[in-house]
């Protein structure tokens, strides 16, 4: 298929191994269009990129100047950029009693300052070149509250208010501003909560479409932001098979799932 035949695309937050990040690249490349993948880590990045007859880029969201190379790194490349996906993120698990200045000031950095570094530098380079679409992540618990994630939630709830800024101020000039919303998914990132026997059955039964999503499921949707197929901007797209209908469970609901499995477990020895 060829979907963003013709377009360029830069990817943030593609270093680790078969992340949300990876799985967007490797999707777009099958649609045809041609990127740049980018991350904090060099060595993952040029793998990814020769698997992909992509080019790559070291990058730190936090840092403008940064993101100001890897936008000229694009351009230098293949002379344009028409989509721009925000993969980053730290998904700190904190009591509010417990979080700490500096995990505060680490997320604020990551998930606020730099996703607005990341709009200001790929929204004006965009514009200038006739329009494009912007990517981000934004998440379930936002508008479906996890405890103990209140940093993470606040941040990522920040992010989504400049995301309708931005979409609003750029749309005149053809720049599509959106965000993703996935609830929990199955990626690298949650691999080893996910094994734990019950953590899955505690979070299932909230998704009204019966299973707990996947990172292809979030490509599939930036895919189709990507596209000039979609006629939307400044909008958060809630990738979770329903989750926000209802809710995620409380630390006592889990705490008895897995409790549950382990005694089922035992049981079964």
């Amino acid at each position: 298929m060829s979907r963003l035949a013709g377009k360029v695309a830069v990817v943030l937050g593609a270093a680790g191994k078969d992340n949300m990040g990876q799985t967007i690249a490797r999707r777009f490349v099958r649609e045809g269009a041609r990127v740049v993948v980018a991350g904090r880590a060099a060595e993952p990045l040029a793998a990814l990129a020769a698997e992909l007859n992509g080019e790559s880029a070291r990058c730190d969201i936090t840092r403008k100047s940064d993101l100001e190379s890897l936008r000229q790194a694009a351009l230098d490349a293949y002379g344009r950029i028409d989509v721009a996906v925000n993969c980053t993120g730290w998904g700190l698990m904190a009591r509010l009693r417990d979080t700490t200045e500096v995990q505060i000031d680490a997320l604020t950095t990551l998930q606020f300052k730099g996703v607005f570094f990341f709009l200001q530098v790929f929204a004006e380079c965009m514009a200038a070149g006739g329009g494009g679409s912007i990517i981000t992540m934004s998440s379930a618990s936002v508008y479906a509250l996890l405890y103990n994630h209140a940093a993470y939630i606040g941040t990522k709830a920040g992010a989504d208010a400049l995301v309708r800024c931005f979409a609003n101020e750029y749309g005149a000039r053809g720049v599509k501003v959106n965000s993703l919303a996935p609830g929990l998914t199955g990626t690298p990132m949650t691999e080893k909560e996910m094994q734990m026997p019950g953590l899955r059955e505690a979070f299932l039964k909230e998704y009204p479409l019966g299973r707990i999503g996947t990172a292809d499921d979030v490509a599939d949707a930036a895919l189709w932001l990507a596209s000039d197929e979609s006629f939307l901007t400044g909008q958060v797209l809630q990738i979770n098979g329903g989750l926000t209908l209802r809710r995620n469970p409380s630390p006592r609901e889990i705490n008895a799932s897995l409790a549950a499995a382990k005694a089922g477990l035992s049981g079964s020895a």
